[in-house]
């Protein structure tokens, strides 16, 4: 007897605003996603760029004046298989120390990295913390 499991692999979202031709925003990192132009990719097909068991969509975003007084976003939506909390299902944000706001969202449903992040409660969030940081240390000064 012969037993067969059926295995549900997961599809993504896969793009990048690095990768997109010069004028185009295709992976939404300043307009919305176009769920119609993109099709989720199998996560353990050889066109995924990363193999995984879930999605993940990466956002980082510059400080104000950084060029010329303006931001720039890049946006990164594949298939992966760790996260740094080892939790998914949530969105893991913060900021680099030159500045740079990233956020990481992880999801285990079949294109879920399509949806838009939570960047604007999320900025707002760590703009509070920089701003209460900066008055604690002045408080010390």
């Amino acid at each position: 007897m012969i037993i067969v499991q059926k295995c549900e692999s997961m599809k993504c979202y896969q793009c990048s605003t690095d990768e997109d031709p010069e004028g185009r925003d295709l992976c939404g990192a300043y307009e919305t996603f176009d769920e119609t132009a993109h099709i989720p990719v199998d996560c353990f097909q050889d066109e995924a760029v990363t193999p995984g068991t879930f999605c993940v969509k990466v956002t980082k975003q510059s400080p104000r004046m950084f060029i010329w007084d303006s931001r720039w976003r890049t946006v990164i939506r594949r298939c992966s298989s760790v996260t740094e909390t080892g939790v998914t299902n949530m969105c893991n944000w913060g900021l680099d120390p030159n500045g740079v706001y990233w956020e990481e969202c992880y999801c285990t449903s079949d294109g879920c990295n399509s949806a838009p992040d939570s960047r604007t409660s999320s900025l707002f969030i760590v703009s509070c913390a920089a701003v209460l940081s900066v008055i604690a240390l002045l408080r010390f000064v």
